[in-house]
């Protein structure tokens, strides 16, 4: 009789990290969760393998970011063992040696973008991301979804993947008019060549477990099942959570494991939750006993009372609305993506002010990408910061990111920018991310070197 696989945990407090003693990302945040595992015997489970972390490589992380000026500038070790959990994880799966796994780590990281200049959001790097390239290098994995639960909306990701047609970003998040980051509005659905492959679902503050799991059951559910991924990433933020102190949701730990329970995914990899006693513990350990397969039905907080978290009405009129309109953007996005595609000038322009709250500096940034009829494109990214902090690297840079479905044509232009961009003694980085050759080369203007980081 075949041995049933097991879901796989990878347990990384980062004890030496922290933003500061006092902040809510610090090192006590998961030592309640540890207390709780042990507390319930669940490692003792035969369902449950435990692993222990990895180091991702620099090269793994360039796959999905360009850090300025580099990889040792941006990360200290912590957050290298976050991304490389992830990555161990998924090579368990992908290997068959489990079904599934639960990355319960820290720093989170779905604040962090493309370019990485600092942190923002409590994030350096994006986790899921440097995921989504390993799986693609390694393993080939064409299509895939991440489906984002934190409270706050995932920026970051969204940002690297707007213009991915392979990446399907689904985000329900409190309505930014009401929270960090600001954003994640309805119409934020992906460029011109990967339309409605970004998904925003804006809930207003006092959201329950009720139309949290409605939006889950009637609109994310059917998405995934029709954009058909061979492989699900749930960024396991916990902030929804009605005792968090960052966020005004009503979410609770039998919510979030139904919620997982539905969704089945992959990998789940946590990112925020900051009630490191009343929360994290309970939901941490309900949503393993979910992706294990185990009953979870006797984990509640200990001051949960049902009368506590009845949704009021506009509440839940004004989830079934936005789920209504979400449907209807789903159902006709072929027709509006073949139309953008037609209609659309050669290149996408976008400009972004990027904020870095946690160090209070701001980047300046425009967005170029080829849109192609054959093809993802090219994104090129040209940042600087307009101020001088004296401890960040101010200089303007070029970022050219070739995607790994590039065609010939796409691959040669972008080949060709970063070239010329080595010429342009505006820049004093010039990047090219090359994911067809899993090729990452910088260039310094200070000593004209150029090098390459190696996979």
């Amino acid at each position: 009789m075949q041995k049933q696989k097991r879901t796989g945990l990878i347990f990384f407090p980062a004890f030496d990290w922290a933003i500061s003693a006092t902040h809510p990302e610090r090192e006590e945040r998961l030592l309640y969760t540890r207390d709780q595992f042990f507390e319930e015997g669940v490692l003792d489970l035969p369902e449950i393998a435990e692993y222990p972390p990895v180091v991702a490589t620099p090269h793994e992380i360039t796959r999905a970011h360009f850090c300025i000026p580099g990889v040792d500038y941006q990360t200290v070790t912590a957050h290298r063992i976050a991304a490389g959990a992830a990555i161990h994880l998924s090579d368990r799966i992908m290997s068959g040696e489990i079904k599934n796994g639960f990355a319960i780590v820290r720093p989170p990281g779905h604040h962090a973008m493309r370019v990485v200049r600092g942190n923002r959001g409590f994030c350096n790097i994006n986790n899921e991301a440097v995921v989504v390239e390993h799986l693609r290098r390694v393993y080939g994995v064409k299509r895939l979804a991440i489906i984002d639960t934190d409270v706050h909306h995932g920026d970051g990701t969204q940002e690297i993947y707007y213009h991915d047609p392979d990446v399907l970003f689904i985000s329900f998040h409190q309505d930014g008019r009401t929270i960090f980051p600001g954003t994640g509005f309805m119409d934020e659905l992906g460029g011109p060549t990967a339309y409605a492959s970004t998904i925003n679902i804006p809930l207003p503050p006092g959201t329950s477990d009720k139309s949290f799991l409605y939006v889950m059951e009637n609109l994310i559910l059917p998405m995934i099942k029709d954009f058909d991924p061979e492989f699900v990433i749930n960024s396991a933020g916990q902030d929804n959570h009605y005792t968090d102190p960052l966020g005004d949701m009503l979410i609770t730990a039998q919510g979030y494991a139904r919620m997982t329970a539905m969704l089945q995914p992959d990998l789940a990899v946590l990112e925020g939750g900051y009630a490191i006693e009343t929360a994290l513990p309970y939901v941490n350990l309900a949503i393993l006993l979910a992706m294990a397969g185990r009953d979870y039905s006797y984990v509640t907080e200990p001051d949960y009372q049902p009368d506590k978290f009845r949704e009021d009405a506009s509440v839940t009129e004004y989830v079934h609305k936005t789920v209504a309109h979400l449907q209807n953007v789903w159902k006709n996005r072929l027709a509006k993506q073949q139309s953008q595609l037609v209609s659309h000038d050669k290149y996408y322009y976008r400009q972004k002010n990027i904020h870095y709250d946690t160090e209070n500096f701001e980047e300046k940034q425009l967005e170029k990408v080829r849109v192609c009829a054959q093809c993802p494109g090219h994104i090129m990214l040209d940042s600087h910061m307009p101020q001088t902090t004296g401890i960040k690297e101010c200089g303007r840079v070029l970022a050219v990111s070739v995607h790994n479905r590039c065609c010939e044509y796409c691959i040669a232009e972008a080949w060709d920018v970063y070239k010329n961009a080595k010429k342009d003694e505006r820049y004093s980085y010039v990047y090219m991310q090359d994911k067809t050759e899993d090729t990452f080369l910088t260039f310094r203007r200070k000593d004209g070197r150029e090098w390459q980081t190696e996979g």
